[in-house]
């Protein structure tokens, strides 16, 4: 087993080199990715099932001037090391359309080649039986024994569509290797039976777990024997779903992952049968929708002394920075960072993965939009940096906290 590190320095968004030792193809548009963890880095990914990395690499652009390009990618594999004392990290990547980063993936990379991750970070995690951030740190500090990574026995249900199935992936192995008692109900959406990330991995955890998961297949465009499990999950099909297969009253935690649009029904129709917030955990990759803001990191700001402007104060790694912000502008709190510290932590910068986000100490912010922080995180004074904009002339938010 790694050595613990520090909590705060584990959800430091730091970078590593890690060189890729497996590249294993998933459907025709996904690919398993393997990173191997060398000893001395293994505490710094270490991970709880359900958290993400993001990857970092230069990129040629459409008139070939190379640029950093960040993707952030859940993590597949239950947490475990290797007798070393090194690790391994284990993402899967889907080829998007237009996605310039998961194209090259699916197309070119390889063994042996390398690029920065970032250390696992991420809130969409099982809190079931936890105390708390106490319960959490413990969690952390023993992160390759899955009984205690799954805490107390519990019901369970995931609804994942696509590529969404990669962090309940890691999930359902650890919360049903953690515990003989614990039940998991999946509900999975794809287009067709040749889109099915993980298919024979699931049909092993079925015949692993036979009376404790069950397994929901729906496919969109293609006939199943079923009617109920062919065509688009709407409300009435969602509905009909948790009449017929899956006791709403018994379940002690409920996972979404997938577009915005179902994610979103899924958590309509979960509170009008009312299903408490706290038991409800989500993920989005993207919004998916083109009329929300996808962050504004790294856009052209020129600061005129003369103008009328922010003063946006923020401390990382314990150090002060300091920039104005002209009013007239309306940049977010990250892109004013990054003008003068580029090791400001960020991934996607649309408000969607929470790696950008820093407690509010003082001044008031508008956040455009928010799908990382949970209630208790806003009432705490937490923003995401990347969709939070100054509303008074001085604000100043902690990264450390």
């Amino acid at each position: 087993m790694s050595v613990p590190v520090d909590a705060a320095a584990r959800r430091r968004a730091a970078f590593h080199h890690l060189e890729v030792s497996a590249v294993r193809r998933l459907t025709e548009d996904a690919i398993e990715v393997t990173f191997g963890v060398p000893a001395e880095l293994a505490g710094h990914y270490d991970y709880l099932p359900g958290q993400y990395v993001a990857l970092r690499m230069n990129m040629p652009d459409d008139a070939g001037v190379e640029r950093e390009v960040r993707r952030s990618y859940s993590i597949c594999a239950a947490p475990m090391a290797f007798e070393d004392g090194s690790s391994e990290i284990k993402v899967a990547i889907k080829r998007d359309l237009g996605g310039e980063f998961s194209t090259w993936a699916n197309a070119e990379l390889t063994a042996g080649m390398s690029m920065d991750v970032m250390s696992p970070m991420g809130a969409f995690i099982s809190k079931h039986g936890r105390n708390g951030d106490a319960g959490m740190h413990n969690v952390l500090a023993s992160m390759n024994h899955p009984e205690e990574l799954a805490g107390r026995a519990g019901t369970f249900v995931a609804i994942a569509a696509g590529s969404g199935i990669t962090p309940v992936m890691a999930i359902a192995r650890t919360l049903l290797a953690g515990n003989q008692d614990t039940r998991l109900d999946l509900i999975y959406a794809n287009k067709a039976s040749m889109d099915v990330m993980f298919l024979e991995e699931l049909a092993d955890l079925k015949d692993r777990y036979p009376a404790r998961l069950a397994l929901h297949h729906v496919l969109s465009r293609e006939q199943r024997i079923a009617p109920l499990l062919s065509g688009r999950i709407d409300a009435a099909k969602l509905e009909t779903l948790l009449n017929t297969a899956i006791h709403t009253d018994d379940v002690d935690e409920w996972f979404l992952c997938g577009p915005f649009e179902l994610v979103q029904l899924c958590r309509d129709v979960l509170a009008a049968r009312g299903v408490p917030k706290d038991r409800i955990r989500f993920e989005l990759f993207s919004t998916g929708l083109p009329d929300r803001p996808e962050g504004q990191a790294g856009r052209v700001v020129v600061a005129d002394e003369s103008a009328e402007s922010y003063k946006i104060t923020f401390t990382l790694d314990g150090l002060k920075g300091e920039v104005a912000s002209p009013t007239h502008a309306r940049e977010s709190i990250l892109n004013a960072a990054l003008r003068v510290r580029p090791d400001v932590p960020f991934a996607c910068a649309g408000g969607v993965c929470g790696t950008c986000r820093a407690k509010l100490v003082s001044g008031s912010v508008d956040m455009e939009e928010n799908y990382a922080l949970e209630p208790d995180e806003l009432e705490k004074g937490y923003v995401l940096t990347c969709q939070a904009h100054p509303t008074t002339p001085a604000v100043t938010v902690d990264y450390d906290v």
